[in-house]
């Protein structure tokens, strides 16, 4: 049996600044931020209104973010900035993210803008962080360094969760009075957590320089609007890259809704916070090895056919999401999606990298993500906006499947080459 090269060490670098960021994923969008802001920062509003408030947090910076990754993006080439400008958002989302520890009860338009500027920063981020695989892996290991980083995001992520979920469970034992308190030194720790472990990156991953001459702010910007119009005028010219595109606009909304709407979801259904931060924890350690699994059986039978068994499992989640009214159902929910959500993450992210031309990645991936974060914009306002026009938050969830359904026929139509 043929052994698999090891990675390199700026490969395991990079990949750990997905155990750094993916702390907020976790403890502050999917886990706590919801569920506390409805019973702490929101207590003036009705769940419908709250489910309404953060969906549309979540879209409004989905689009933000969207219109400017391409700029964005294109900027990072022409100035060999992809690591500095990945940094300067990680700043952004460390400090907004550490104050929420200071935001007081009621003050629900506070904890939305910090929540907001803190997905800013996590989220502009990784446009960069994505440009940089290209740098620190070969085509041929992308999968599998791909997966590591997203692998390591559920571990990185779960643990610090865990930690919080303790901390929130059993306050005392951390010298804490009450749960509220629990949450908030939470939401602290993740700051910490994100400054500490962007550290490796930081003294270990190395830009090559692509555009060796040292412009000026003025220059390089127009160079970079110059590029980005170049590259949107032959980007037709990637019929691979166009078509997986407009596949993963709709098929990856539906996953990103999931992860930032399913604890507002399952609040509005009458279930416990207990029960779902629970459910959430389990997620982070079944994805953890299952990433890691995806990753190599996209080898084995490539990155379409992963792709669809992924997509096949999340239409069977929506469905069956629609009719839950459980803790026992949440879990389900939770520990399916936890076998397919980092998969479908880290392969998406390593097909597109080896559809697109090396020396203008962070362009690229600017569109990538752009197409992702617009995608973002649609998911949660189409969830939360039916569930409050209709007051019924299956209708909410079940409209996902106008998203999972089309996004799966255009992946069928992807062709597997440059």
């Amino acid at each position: 049996m043929k052994r698999q090269r090891k990675l390199s060490k700026q490969a395991w670098r990079w990949a750990f600044y997905d155990w750094a960021n993916s702390a907020f994923a976790t403890t502050v969008m999917a886990g706590f931020f919801p569920i506390f802001f409805k019973s702490y920062w929101a207590t003036d509003l009705t769940d419908a209104e709250s489910t309404f408030v953060i969906g549309s947090a979540n879209s409004i910076v989905g689009l933000l973010i969207a219109v400017s990754a391409p700029v964005m993006g294109a900027f990072a080439d022409a100035g060999n900035s992809k690591k500095t400008l990945l940094l300067t958002f990680a700043l952004l989302g460390i400090i907004s993210t550490g104050y929420l520890f200071f935001v007081p009860e009621s003050s629900w338009k506070f904890a939305i803008i910090f929540y907001s500027v803190g997905v800013i920063g996590f989220s502009g981020g990784n446009i960069f962080y994505d440009a940089l695989l290209v740098s620190v892996a070969e085509d041929k290991d992308r999968n599998r360094v791909s997966s590591l980083g997203f692998s390591l995001g559920y571990l990185g992520g779960g643990l610090l969760f865990l930690l919080n979920v303790l901390m929130f469970s059993f306050p005392n034992l951390f010298g804490l009075s009450t749960q509220i308190e629990a949450v908030l030194w939470s939401f602290l720790s993740v700051a910490i957590w994100w400054s500490i472990f962007t550290v490796p990156l930081i003294t270990g991953v190395k830009e090559p320089q692509i555009n060796n001459k040292n412009n000026g702010f003025i220059v390089t910007s127009k160079e970079a609007f110059k590029s980005l119009y170049a590259t949107a005028r032959s980007i037709k010219q990637y019929r691979s890259a166009v078509v997986f595109l407009l596949a993963y606009f709709l098929y990856m909304d539906g996953v990103d809704t999931i992860i930032r709407m399913a604890t507002s979801y399952g609040s509005d259904i009458g279930l416990s916070a207990q029960s779902m931060i629970g459910a959430l924890l389990l997620t982070q350690f079944i994805g953890f090895p299952a990433t890691l699994v995806f990753g190599n059986y996209s080898d084995r039978f490539g990155h379409k056919q992963t792709l669809t068994f992924a997509i096949i499992i999340y239409i069977g989640v929506v469905i069956f999401s629609s009719q839950m009214d459980s803790a026992v159902e949440f879990f389900i929910m939770a520990s399916v999606i936890g076998l397919v959500q980092g998969g479908v993450q880290a392969i998406s992210r390593s097909f597109f990298s080896s559809l697109i031309p090396e020396n203008k990645a962070a362009e690229f991936f600017g569109f990538y993500n752009f197409i992702g974060k617009s995608s973002v914009f649609v998911g949660p306002f189409m969830v939360s906006g039916i569930a409050l026009l209709t007051d019924n938050p299956s209708l909410g969830i079940l409209s996902l499947l106008l998203l999972f359904v089309p996004g799966l026929i255009l992946l069928r139509r992807v062709p597997e080459s440059k």
